[in-house]
């Protein structure tokens, strides 16, 4: 269980800091806030995955296809956030 956690958190930090790498602008988020945008993107990547492919989650965790799922989810997140956060920001 310990292993899973540690896991997931590794996976959200290198899926979130490559969606931050590929959207542009400036996102002022931190560690913790990239590491979450990760895991977001896990599980939105996941389940887009299973839509699409109808694949058993249930092969194995850590794999390669699921590291780009990943990856794939963080942007899609990361594109949502920098598009709500962007809307309620006051230009002075």
């Amino acid at each position: 269980m310990l292993g899973l956690v540690i896991s997931l958190i590794v996976v959200g930090l290198i899926a979130g800091f490559i969606a931050r790498a590929v959207i542009p602008g400036r996102q002022s988020l931190g560690i913790f806030k990239t590491i979450i945008l990760g895991i977001i993107g896990s599980f939105v990547g996941g389940f887009l995955g299973f839509l699409i492919f109808q694949h058993d989650p249930m092969d194995g965790f850590f794999q390669p296809a699921g590291i780009i799922g990943s990856i794939i989810g963080a942007i899609i997140v990361m594109f949502i956030y920098t598009r709500v956060v962007g809307r309620g920001a006051v230009n002075r």
